[in-house]
């Protein structure tokens, strides 16, 4: 059972998580980066976490650090990583890295999602499951 979720996300994306997460009586971590401190969206989602990570650096250099996240979680005591939208959602090696730290992915499995990011790959995919497809 998931107790902790570190949310590797900012502003509106990361307070809708922490809000389902608090219904589920889950704790949650918010990262942010020193350039979005101001920004009253972020303001709010660390207001409404149970955990604020350390400041990280610029955007780059913060949401887009697999290293920096999985320390974040790690030294917070999170047991999962939501990685909301964007970002590094869609990244299979951050899932991949997440899983071997540890640390539950809430998300599509590296796999599926090596799989259906290649367009070739996700087309085979589906035929081979039986789902029609355009010819081309």
């Amino acid at each position: 059972m998931i107790r902790k979720v570190l949310i590797a996300n900012r502003g509106e994306i990361a307070v809708r998580i922490i809000r389902a997460c608090r219904e589920m009586g889950i704790l949650t971590v918010a990262v942010y980066s020193e350039a979005d401190r101001e920004a009253p969206e972020l303001k709010k989602a660390v207001r409404k976490s149970d955990k604020a990570a350390d400041k990280l650096d610029a955007a780059k250099d913060s949401y887009l650090n697999m290293e920096r996240i999985l320390s974040a979680a790690l030294v917070t005591g999170a047991d999962a990583v939501h990685p909301g939208f964007g970002f590094l959602s869609e990244n299979s090696t951050f899932a991949r890295r997440c899983q071997e730290c540890h640390i539950t992915w809430i998300g599509p499995s590296p796999e599926v999602m090596d799989r259906l990011g290649n367009k070739s790959e996700a087309r085979n995919t589906m035929q081979a499951a039986g789902v029609p497809v355009i010819p081309g």
